[in-house]
């Protein structure tokens, strides 16, 4: 393959948070003043930060310090008019890849376990689809108390994950177990969230973008496709422990950590570096909007456009590249999608089963809102025995639960 078409971001994986946003809740105890030191080690890590403080939590450290530091503005209230006009609550849950609240203290840790959302934190943390990450910090005997220990057995059981806490001296001159962890250990449990190991020892290629079937030397034939899904499920395969590799359409996207890159432009080429890579690999996501056809015959020169009113142009259909996949021996995992505008999960299991797919995950491209070159998306993953609904969030969450049900099924 051409090696300017070639990127190579594989090599040893090191805890990071490229590309992920992550939602710092600062609810009110000594330990907040933590919170800022939170940011910047998120920060040195690749995240993107923004932050909500609780009432509390603004009796210890302003909200002027952490947005000067996060570089956005700090979200205070719930039923606050300006700013559900601009990121809402429900906005910024479906924002965030992690929601990490540190510190979290006996009270907020409650409120949580009861389901309570009478503030803009727990609200949020009952609306995210993204895991949740908790540093407690209170008393020692607080911490001992057995309604303590109730609720981080109930959190934990509802998926919550726990950092901490440690032991040591505290403020109010106590010894013992309730301290906040430092925020360098936090954030680097923060990045060990995304590493989840489900792919471990497997080799995954993915296709994403659109291609682009040339007409003349300026004018071709594609979509609206940006690639994001496909880039999100790269990074989630990367982030699961498989050695990924993405063939890429066109696209304007940064090509994802740990992962290889081979970039194309037309559906042949597209097919070319899939069979490449096909045979050593474990699992194929045709995450692609590849043409369905291309013109019969590429002209070398521009077209001129003359005097005729109408033009009759001839097209040729493009190959089936994961139906391709789906045929070879030996096979991988296949796993297609279906982008429809009706009859969404009636079409993608015929086209499970027409192409001898092992999984396909449907989405209906006519709401504007999870459609192409959005940011969110709302799916349908099916496979042939059972089907799974995945609520509407960003492209990289959708994507992690997707690459979770793989692991699941292949």
């Amino acid at each position: 393959m051409p090696s300017d078409n070639y990127c190579d971001n594989s090599g040893p994986v090191m805890a990071h948070l490229f590309n992920r946003n992550v939602l710092l809740g600062v609810s009110g105890g000594i330990a907040a003043y933590k919170s800022a030191e939170l940011v910047r080690q998120l920060q040195e890590l690749g995240a993107t930060v923004r932050v909500i403080m609780t009432r509390g939590a603004r009796e210890f450290i302003t909200p002027l310090t952490l947005q000067a530091l996060s570089g956005h503005p700090v979200h205070t209230e719930l039923l606050d008019e300006e700013a559900e006009q601009g990121m809402g609550h429900i906005e910024l849950a479906r924002w965030a890849d992690l929601l990490l609240i540190a510190p979290a203290t006996a009270d907020l840790i409650a409120r949580l376990a009861a389901g309570r959302g009478d503030d803009l934190l727990t609200t949020v943390a009952l609306a995210t689809p993204a895991p949740r990450l908790i540093a407690p910090a209170m008393n020692q005997q607080m911490w001992r108390d057995p309604a303590t220990a109730a609720n981080i057995a109930t959190l934990e059981q509802r998926g919550f994950r726990m950092i901490g806490p440690a032991a040591g001296e505290q403020a109010c001159g106590d010894v013992g177990p309730g301290r906040m962890e430092q925020p360098p250990a936090i954030a680097e449990a923060a990045a060990a969230m995304f590493s989840s190991g489900l792919l471990a020892g497997k080799r995954v290629v993915i296709t994403a973008g659109p291609t682009r079937e040339a007409l003349d030397p300026v004018r071709y034939i594609s979509n609206h496709s940006s690639g994001k899904m496909g880039y999100s499920l790269a990074q989630a395969a990367a982030d699961a422990g498989a050695r990924t590799s993405l063939v890429s359409g066109p696209v304007n996207l940064e090509v994802p950590d740990h992962v290889q890159c081979l970039q194309v432009e037309s559906a042949m080429q597209m097919l070319e570096a899939c069979q490449a890579l096909v045979p050593d690999c474990d699992i194929f996501i045709a995450c692609a909007a590849v043409a369905d056809y291309r013109p019969a015959e590429v002209q070398t020169q521009k077209i001129k456009k003359g005097a005729e009113d109408n033009a009759t142009l001839v097209l040729v259909k493009n190959p089936d590249i994961v139906a391709t996949v789906a045929a070879s021996t030996p096979k991988p995992f296949t796993v297609g999608f279906a982008a429809e505008t009706q009859d969404v999960l009636g079409y993608a299991r015929a086209k499970m089963q027409r192409k001898g797919l092992d999984m396909i995950i449907a989405n209906d491209v006519s709401d504007s809102g999870i459609g192409f070159n959005s940011n969110d998306n709302e799916v349908t993953v099916l496979w042939s025995d059972g089907e799974q609904a995945l609520a509407r969030a960003n492209k990289p969450a959708i994507a992690r639960q997707i690459i979770a049900l793989i692991a699941e099924h292949c």
